[in-house]
């Protein structure tokens, strides 16, 4: 088999392999539960190796992303939801989804629970929902622990729901909020009488301190199965830990210092995550990637580029988890061997 036309992404297996076994024997060492997102690669198969090395379940954003990796894999059986869910037609499908698998999801607000209720309150079988908490990443979630016990309560008492805990996204190196927060949160649940059975945190950034957290029950990582550019300028990574890259052509050299490639923002993405250029070329540490069209991707470098039209070179893009979503199949390769397509199966599904 050889390697794809290009532009193409190639997801190097042995690699992925070893990220999972990484961080799932940290968390087993400290008895934390590993629910992975599966944002970052929306593959079944992949979903399925996470639950090999011992994975309870998965992490979804949206339900129709849910649906896609439940369909493809009958293994998958334990699903949360983290994103809060609006309309009778998402609630349908959420309601058909919970008869399949065991369903959670997450609300910040009380007019997201009264949705579930309204929904669920019909259903044979009820929905488990978890209070999403902002501990300092300022997207969603009740700001204060007060705030999450007064939703626990209120999902408590919601005809057709289960309080099921308290989720968080937190920022990267926020542990000691985490710590804080949730163990203010889940005193005053149980002092209303609730037990709360899990507490969920997540992010790859700051995997490899989830012990730091000991009120925290599952940790939700994503792109630790693939890594990229902007967690290696962290340095939570290296380019060895690194399993996607994008294999792209020289398709033009029209100056001794530049080149221009087949893969532009519809593949290696616009997203900068405070980065200085477009991904990384592996063994050309004196190449930046200074600039993308839709289709063209232009490499420059302060000497000579050393490039030939029709020259191949594999990129680190800066956040793998985008362009996973822009190509229909990833390619399977052992190092530089090419092994199998995989169909990305939840490539699209955003409702």
């Amino acid at each position: 088999m050889s390697l794809p036309d290009t532009p193409a992404v190639l997801v190097d297996i042995d690699v992925a392999r070893r990220n999972i076994r990484a961080f799932q024997a940290y968390a087993d060492r400290h008895g934390i539960r590993v629910r992975p997102h599966i944002k970052t690669h929306k593959l079944p198969q992949m979903a399925e190796l996470q639950l090999e090395a011992g994975a309870i379940g998965i992490t979804c954003q949206k339900v129709t992303e849910a649906e896609a990796m439940v369909d493809g894999s009958p293994r998958i059986k334990d699903v949360l939801i983290t994103y809060n869910i609006l309309g009778e037609e998402k609630l349908a499908r959420l309601a058909r989804l919970n008869e399949r698998v065991r369903l959670s999801v997450v609300a910040d607000n009380t007019a997201v629970i009264d949705g579930l209720a309204a929904r669920f309150a019909r259903e044979g079988k009820p929905l488990t929902v978890l209070v999403e908490c902002n501990t300092g990443a300022d997207r969603c979630g009740v700001a204060t622990p007060a705030e999450a016990a007064h939703l626990a309560e209120r999902i408590a008492e919601a005809p057709g729901l289960r309080f099921g805990g308290l989720m968080t996204y937190p920022p990267a190196d926020g542990a000691a909020r985490v710590q804080s927060f949730m163990s203010e949160a889940k005193e005053l649940i149980e002092a209303a009488g609730l037990e709360v059975p899990t507490i969920t945190s997540g992010g790859t950034p700051s995997m490899m301190q989830a012990a730091d957290v000991p009120v925290a029950t599952e940790y939700r990582p994503g792109t630790y199965i693939y890594n990229d550019r902007s967690l290696v300028e962290r340095g939570v990574a290296t380019w060895d830990d690194c399993a996607l890259t994008v294999l792209a052509t020289v398709v033009s050299v029209p100056a001794e210092n530049r080149a221009i490639i087949d893969a532009g923002s519809k593949v290696l993405t616009s997203d900068l995550l405070g980065l200085t250029g477009y991904g990384h070329v592996l063994g050309r540490d004196d190449i930046r990637i200074d600039q993308l069209s839709e289709e063209h991707g232009r490499l420059v470098s302060n000497g000579p580029i050393g490039l030939a039209v029709g020259d191949q070179v594999r990129i680190v893009p800066n956040h793998a988890c985008v362009v996973t979503n822009m190509v229909d199949v990833v390619h399977i390769v052992d190092g530089d061997e090419p092994k199998e397509e995989w169909a990305v199966v939840a490539r699209g599904h955003i409702l």
